[in-house]
């Protein structure tokens, strides 16, 4: 289980991420990441989740929040990805910069899936998540 400080509750924090962050899917999951601002940079270019004023520092928790929606499957299927979600992104927080926040949506193979290939998955996306869009031409 996620430690509650670790943890995206409100509707605000969802949104700021999804909105904010870079995207990025691969197979079973959607991935969408907000990097803390760096320190040099005067105005951030996305919407910083809904926190206390001066929890931006290096000591904010990174924050992982969990999107599966009916279309995956039943109640029971639902909280099953869910948790496996859980489990899999609880070991790889430590790897993301303080302060980031982490949704995760399920899409609907994602019922079928492995736990494994769900850690796959989650870790393609995430990693492209995480790398420059300068490689992106358009």
């Amino acid at each position: 289980m996620l430690a509650a400080a670790q943890r995206l509750r409100r509707s605000t924090d969802f949104a700021a991420a999804i909105r904010g962050g870079r995207r990025a899917g691969r197979g079973a999951v959607v991935v969408h990441l907000a990097l803390p601002p760096t320190p040099g940079s005067e105005a951030p270019s996305s919407p910083e989740p809904a926190r206390a004023v001066g929890a931006e520092d290096s000591s904010a928790p990174t924050r992982a929040g969990f999107v599966v929606s009916k279309a995956v499957g039943p109640a029971v299927v639902r909280n099953r990805v869910r948790r496996r979600l859980r489990h899999l992104v609880r070991e790889r927080l430590a790897a993301l910069p303080p302060g980031s926040t982490l949704v995760v949506r399920a899409l609907p193979a994602a019922a079928g899936a492995s736990h494994a290939r769900l850690g796959a998955d989650l870790d393609a996306a995430v990693a492209s998540a995480r790398a420059s869009r300068s490689r992106r031409s358009r």
